[in-house]
């Protein structure tokens, strides 16, 4: 049965996060980003080639319905990549109740955790949450006005991390402000120290800016630890680094400092 119009309708309104919110899905694509996500989330609907359906089918098993054999072109129609990998899988979004950040912040503060203030690009926050995943940070607290993890550009760039990652969405300052006092929350500044001469601690919350503006004022006034990533020219040079490549040398730097 060839799939139809109304389900290429469905599938393509989840790129939007109103659609999103509303089904309480996200879009996977790929072998490798559905594989991973098979491993801790049952899918609501999968659309795959019988090859890839033959293939997958004990992970599959649970899933009584909502499986829809396609043919290349059927998965092309609905697919948001340039280059279409077998299959594209809906999956439900999944609710952060393992940390109660409300009320309990021990299981943040006993080890190190990402914070993100602002950032925009959906290749950017894929490619960080892949970093975190390396580096074996497991919660990244996401400010309000950063964009939207379940978003089909970013679940694609985390290459199936976003499996093992906590996302955690919240307002940023009154997070910082539940804070223990003293404790280290970190930010990468032009005028910030470098980072390869301070003490950095093996807990701790690293927080990094928007593209553009870097870390905002109102955040800025929360970090107690002001670090620098140098530049090694002394003449004209780039003016910043990408965000994403900053957030992976100081995680680098924080875990090469680990006894």
């Amino acid at each position: 049965m060839s799939i139809s119009k109304n389900q290429i309708k469905f599938v393509r309104q989840l790129e939007q996060k109103k659609f999103r919110i509303r089904e309480g899905l996200f879009v996977a694509e790929g072998t490798k980003v559905v594989g991973d996500l098979l491993a801790h989330y049952h899918p609501q609907v999968v659309y795959a080639t019988e090859d890839w359906l033959t293939e997958h089918h004990a992970h599959l098993s649970p899933l009584t319905s909502g499986l829809y054999p396609v043919t290349p072109d059927e998965l092309r129609r609905i697919s948001f990549l340039q280059h279409p990998q077998q299959v594209l899988a809906l999956f439900p979004i999944p609710q952060s109740t393992d940390i109660a950040l409300a009320s309990e912040l021990s299981a943040l503060t006993s080890k190190l955790s990402l914070a993100l203030d602002g950032i925009q690009d959906p290749g950017n926050l894929g490619t960080i949450i892949r970093i975190a995943d390396w580096f074996g940070i497991t919660d990244i607290i996401c400010s309000e006005n950063t964009v939207d993890a379940w978003n089909p550009k970013v679940v694609q760039a985390t290459m199936g991390s976003i499996s093992r990652v906590n996302i955690i969405y919240i307002n940023l300052p009154e997070f910082l402000d539940r804070l223990p006092e003293n404790f280290p929350v970190y930010g990468t500044f032009l005028d910030g120290e470098n980072i390869y001469q301070q003490s950095l601690s093996p807990h701790g919350l690293i927080i990094m800016g928007n593209e553009g503006n870097g870390i905002s004022p109102d955040i800025r006034s929360r970090v107690n630890h002001h670090l620098l990533i140098p530049s090694y020219r002394s003449d004209d040079t780039a003016e910043s680094l990408n965000v994403a490549i900053a957030t992976a040398i100081t995680c680098a730097e924080f875990r090469r400092r680990q006894p």
